[in-house]
């Protein structure tokens, strides 16, 4: 038997099939989706089975075929539907086949490759180098290089007493935990009958033949009420045994959850219910639009469908944009469906996450609720697939290997004929076209589940303020507007979408402004550690007490981020407690959660932060949310900044008055007369729609064209020019007139990390060759990187365009 075998090199020289002869003793255990060790030239490395036949898949001859050194899983990591998946994305998104597959599997399980020396003739090695070998008679590489004795050990790998040899192991570390059972014995009659008047040790015997067919932890025998005496009696006569055994690690397991049942839906809510249920039961690859404004009840509308998804005997994917939004969603998912809920996301250790895949690839979990990479979890009979907020761009990955959770949604949905319901309030203009031309099905819910008014939207013009000589973040209506709430025992939302301290420093003598000097972009100002930071490439340094131009002691941080409306708060308002979320405040494992929780808890009256708490967040108490500067995002080079803008003003107003207390909402902006947040303040996306359509068709950008972004970068900009030109000049041969290449052109960041970077966009409608050129342009521009390090980044329907 002969398996077809992606090996585990990101390559483009090697991203093929390659084929390896199954040895008759494991024949049994390789199955289509295992990872194997294999030889690859002189080394030994992983690979992904993804085929098995009786046949060479290449003319070869059969003599130099080599074989499969051993099988790395009992079972497959990877489905014969997500092996499928990863050659559609391998052709559609121009990635390597192995990096797809990658993209598949939790980190915890990709390769760990250690060189290493080991003994072949211990009675020649010297004493003094055989002492530095394990037991096993083996030494790494690393641990050679420390103790500085690689030459002497390359000389005893030529004569033979070493050689040298990779190990292929994985980043796994399993989680054991301590159990207890019964000794094996014939004589259990006789033992039960000698403890009749020993209730608590017969108790436990009792406890354990009931639940003989499972691991029993000692913690739970502890939990059920058996005291630690009686089971070390029990231990000591050699009736029970302690030993260790693998456990599954659950992020939630000292969390209990309160059942929660499905609560009466409103017309709307049924009729988009019933719509989508009929294609759930009718197995309908149907991908549905479900747009409702905020407080509208979709998670309902999820749950509910969830629920006869699962009596179906199938599985369902819901997909949410940002950890931040992932509690409130699990909490909700966890009291409905307890532990059929597998959790993926990035804030979970790598074990933690290894293991609730691992419960979805066991058939343990039957719903995944996580962020974009879990649109892969390994279900293999799916009955729906929701993505909730549709609009965020963190569906996109913006680093290699580049996809949208949409595309692999819609992907899925047809190999298994299940329903995509795309769920917003602000859906993508892209997403709303392909409704409005029956692509997608429209479902609306125009109203708040409990009849609820949305809450008054007000905008204040800070020109007015600055001509008041009013200089604070705060306008006089805010500011009111926040102390009548803390008087009120309510709660505050305040919205800011810059972290950090200051978003600048200048001199008000000389202009001079510090920049970062590896990326063309000024440094932000981090109180917190008194420093100056590039929020792209890490570099950071201490703030300059004189201007570096001109000495001056005039240099004052200009802009404001949340670590100083922090402080202005506090100073404003004497009986404020905030809650900060930014990146800063929530990059430790948990924070997210810990943070909301406090609020909901009422520890804190204020919750200040950036576009993590623009979503989801349903708090009863919440009747006043305030955006410090609504103009942050309205002036970034992109064409979809007024859409951005409108979707999260929007989000982030929904998050007032969606209970019993009457919400308001106060943006503070300097474009007042800007339609994308007039439009916010009637609550009416369709009239933003319509405008924004306009300038889209005029534009040439989607929804009525579709882009692909290149990306050249190098250290040495005449390279950069050079390789941009010959780009250019390979998609003019294949691109027909009715397309535009814009560029080359420095790119918005035109350096980041000391790589300048150039830019080349392609505006088309239908181009058959253009996949072509592209495919050319990847496989070139691959071999000039592995030789010079010169980048080509292509992204197809690009989120960024910074």
């Amino acid at each position: 038997m002969i398996a077809n075998v992606v090996v585990d090199i990101p390559s483009k020289n090697v991203d093929k099939i390659f084929d390896y002869k199954i040895p008759p003793d494991i024949e049994e255990i390789v199955k289509v989706g295992v990872r194997v060790e294999v030889p690859f030239g002189s080394r030994k490395i992983q690979g992904f089975v993804i085929n098995i036949s009786e046949q060479l898949s290449s003319d070869i001859d059969m003599s130099k075929v080599k074989s499969i050194i051993r099988v790395k899983d009992f079972k497959p990591e990877l489905t014969p539907e997500l092996i499928k998946l990863s050659e559609w994305m391998a052709n559609f998104h121009l990635v390597k086949r192995i990096s797809a597959l990658e993209i598949m599997l939790p980190s915890a399980v990709k390769a760990k490759y250690q060189k290493i020396y080991q003994v072949n003739d211990p009675e020649n090695l010297p004493a003094h180098i055989l002492n530095r070998f394990n037991k096993e008679g083996i030494l790494t590489f690393d641990q050679a290089q420390q103790s500085e004795i690689v030459t002497d050990l390359e000389g005893y790998v030529k004569s033979g007493q070493l050689v040298k040899d990779t190990i292929v192991g994985q980043q796994l570390t399993k989680k054991y935990a301590t159990c207890i059972r019964i000794m094996p014995t014939d004589r259990l009659d006789e033992i039960i009958e000698s403890l009749h008047k020993k209730e608590k040790q017969l108790d436990i015997l009792n406890y354990l033949i009931e639940h003989r067919n499972e691991d029993v932890l000692l913690k739970t025998l502890k939990e059920e009420g058996f005291s630690n005496s009686s089971i070390n009696t029990l231990v000591k006569n050699q009736v029970l045994e302690k030993y260790n055994s693998v456990v599954a690690r659950d992020p939630y397991e000292n969390r209990i959850f309160e059942k929660e049942h499905n609560k009466s839906l409103t017309n709307d809510q049924q009729h988009a219910f019933t719509q989508i249920n009929e294609a759930v039961q009718g197995n309908e690859s149907t991908t549905f639009l479900l747009h409702g404004v905020t407080g509208s009840g979709k998670t309902e509308i999820y749950l509910q469908t969830i629920e006869n998804v699962l009596e179906k005997g199938e599985q369902a994917i819901i997909l949410v944009p940002e950890i931040a939004l992932t509690p409130q969603m699990v909490n909700r998912f966890k009291a409905r469906f307890g532990d059929e809920v597998a959790v993926l996301h990035s804030g979970l250790s790598k074990g933690e996450k290894y293991d609730e895949w691992q419960k979805i690839r066991d058939g343990k979990a039957s719903v995944s609720v996580g962020a974009r990479s879990s649109i892969f979890a390994p279900f293999e009979k799916l009955g729906l697939i929701i993505i909730d907020e549709e609009h965020e761009s963190t569906y996109k990955q913006e680093d290699y290997p580049r996809y949208h959770a949409r595309e692999i949604a819609i992907w899925r949905s047809e190999y298994h004929q299940c329903p995509v319901v795309l769920g917003s309030a602000t859906p993508s203009l892209e997403t709303f076209a392909r409704a409005e031309k029956n692509v997608y099905q429209y479902l609306e819910l125009p109203e708040r589940v409990n009849k609820q008014k949305m809450p008054e939207i007000e905008l204040i013009d800070m020109r007015e303020e600055l001509k008041e000589g009013n200089r604070s973040m705060f306008s006089e209506q805010l500011k009111q507007a926040i102390q009548e709430r803390i008087d009120k025992n309510e709660q505050v939302v305040l919205f800011l979408n810059r972290r950090g301290h200051s978003s600048f420093v200048l001199c008000r003598d000389c202009g001079h402004v510090p920049q970062c000097p590896n990326c063309d972009i000024s440094l932000t100002y981090h109180k917190t550690h008194d420093d100056l930071k590039c929020h792209y490439c890490g570099y950071s340094e201490p703030m300059p007490q004189l201007c570096p131009s001109c000495e001056s002691e005039h240099i004052r941080q200009m802009g404001v981020g949340t670590q100083q409306v922090e402080e202005q708060i506090y100073s404003t308002f004497e009986q404020a407690k905030v809650i900060r979320m930014d990146v800063d405040t929530t990059s430790r494992k948990g924070a997210h959660e810990k943070l909301l929780t406090a609020f909901g808890e009422q520890e804190a009256n204020i919750l200040l932060g950036t576009q993590m708490i623009a979503k989801g967040l349903d708090f009863e108490n919440i009747t006043l949310v305030g955006v410090l500067n609504a103009d942050t995002m309205l002036n970034l080079p992109d064409f979809r900044s007024s859409e951005k803008t409108f979707q999260l003003l929007t989000q982030v107003a929904g998050r007032a008055g969606r209970h019993k207390k009457k919400g308001e909402v106060m943006i503070q902006t300097y474009n007042p007369e800007h339609y994308a947040i007039l439009d916010v303040t009637k609550n009416d996306y369709l009239s933003f729609y319509q405008k924004e359509m306009k300038f889209r068709q005029i534009g040439k950008y989607p929804p009525y064209y579709y882009l692909v972004n290149l990306t050249i970068s190098h250290f040495d900009k005449t390279k950069v020019l050079k390789a941009a030109k010959h780009a250019h000049d390979i998609l003019i041969q294949h691109v027909s007139s009715k397309s535009f290449i814009l560029g080359p052109s420095p790119s918005p960041l035109s350096r980041i990390n000391n790589q300048h970077r150039f830019q080349i966009l392609i505006k088309f409608k239908s181009e058959p060759d253009l996949l072509t050129a592209l495919q050319y342009l990847d496989d070139y521009y691959h071999e000039q990187y592995v030789k010079d390090k010169l980048s080509l980044e292509i992204d197809i329907n690009p989120q960024m365009m910074m």
